[in-house]
This record gives C-alpha cells, structure tokens and sequence, in this order.
C-alpha cells in the first residue's frame, strides 16, 4: 500500500525557512520523478517543484526558482524541500507525490502546513 507521508511545516516569518521532508513507501521510489505541490484554500494543488532522479535533475516554479531546492535521498526513500526567503503567498499546505507530468498521481498524503507570516 502506498503511502507518503509529509512533515516539517510550521509557522515561520517573512524572510525564513524551513525543510520539508516526505517519506514514501508501497512503491519502487527510484523509479519515480517526484515532486512537490501546495494547495491554498480554495485553490488547486499546483506544482510547486520536481526532481526527475538521483542525478539532482530539478524542475521550478518561477514562483520559487531561486528559494526553494529540492532533492532526494533513494536510500530513504524520501524528497525534501528546502524551502528560504519565504513570503507570505508561499503558505500553502504542502504535498508530496508522483511527478503528475511524468507519472499517475499516487494516493495523496495529509500534508504539510506552511504559514508565512508577513
């Protein structure tokens, strides 16, 4: 059974960071491009960025190009996201799953909260 697990939100201020991490498992991981999404209220899961293996091959949002840095660890089965300079419009909740653009989704996880306070 799939499952992926999200964690290292919390509440932070303008200009700080934090480090997402999502551990993953009932799948072949290394085979998967993996990516990061976030979800406002009322909007939709947009991708935020990817990493298509363990050569640190990374796609960004121009939201985030240059801020958040995202990578991966095989040998845990888990992404990461470094995520600095934030700024209000980045809180979000934030996901992790299957590159959609690459892969079918998998089964979604709870989620990471992320709140920038300005």
């Amino acid at each position: 059974q799939v499952h992926l697990v999200e964690s290292g939100g919390g509440l932070v201020q303008a200009g700080g960071s934090l480090r997402l991490s999502c551990r993953a498992s009932g799948f072949t991981f290394s085979g998967y491009s993996m990516a990061w999404y976030r979800q406002i209220p009322g909007g939709e899961r947009d991708l935020v960025a990817f990493i298509v293996d363990s050569n640190d091959n990374t796609v960004y949002d121009e939201s985030v190009k240059g801020r958040f840095t995202i990578s991966r660890d095989d040998t845990e089965n888990a992404i990461f996201l470094q995520m600095n300079t934030l700024k209000p419009e980045d809180t979000a909740v934030y996901y992790c799953n299957a590159n959609r653009r690459i892969h079918p989704l998998l089964p979604w996880g709870q989620g990471t909260r992320v709140t920038v306070a300005s």
